[in-house]
């Protein structure tokens, strides 16, 4: 029984490494190699549990994905309100930044025209279900009078997501995670109909 354990562990920490080397490199800027090197192991045991680099790359936005919806559930049991909600929503964000990486599928984005088809339609699919999420939570904020916007909440959805994403990658740039939060600050406070002046981000 020991076997099947091992191989389940290696793959695991596979996983884990190549997940920060795209969040901190992007996906173009590591190699099986690296991975070697960094686990201690061989090549060819990387291609036993993941054959192709493509391979990898679909099974890190499959699991990227699973665990960002695991992170959303959490927070619709946690949180009554649409303005809490999008607290919750922008400090995963916040939380990737504090922790010196990316958003996993943001990085990937960059290098979206080198990506194989099935990971560019993992990434537009993590995308989207990240609107959809978001789409909700801002008709439940206006329709309790929460929240205010002008137009769809899909379109709202979109700039949020575009926004939060784009923020980290200037935060990144100039090393200051502060950015990223006065720009999350701003673009919450323009949906929240009434606050109390506190940061709105952690």
């Amino acid at each position: 029984m020991s076997g099947p354990a091992t191989r389940t562990d290696t793959a695991e920490r596979v996983l884990e490494l190549a997940e920060r080397l795209v969040q901190t490199r992007g996906f173009n800027g590591f190699s099986y190699a690296d991975i070697a090197k960094g686990l201690q192991v061989t090549k060819a045991s990387l291609h036993y549990h993941f054959p192709t680099k493509a391979e990898l790359g679909l099974r890190l936005i499959e699991r990227y994905g699973d665990n960002f919806a695991l992170a959303l559930a959490a927070i619709d049991e946690d949180e009554a309100s649409a303005a809490a909600r999008l607290r919750r929503y922008v400090g995963i964000y916040a939380g990737v930044l504090n922790a010196g990486r990316m958003c996993l599928c943001g990085m990937l984005a960059a290098d979206y025209m080198t990506l194989p088809e099935p990971m560019r339609t993992a990434v537009t699919h993590f995308f989207e279900a990240n609107e959809r999420w978001l789409a909700a939570v801002l008709e439940q904020g206006r329709a309790e009078a929460e929240l205010r916007f002008a137009g769809d909440a899909v379109e709202v959805a979109r700039l949020l997501v575009g926004s939060l994403e784009g923020a980290m990658l200037v935060a990144r740039s100039f090393g200051e995670a502060s950015r990223f939060e006065a720009i999350a600050d701003r673009l919450l406070a323009d949906l929240l109909v009434a606050e109390p002046e506190r940061a709105l981000v952690g």
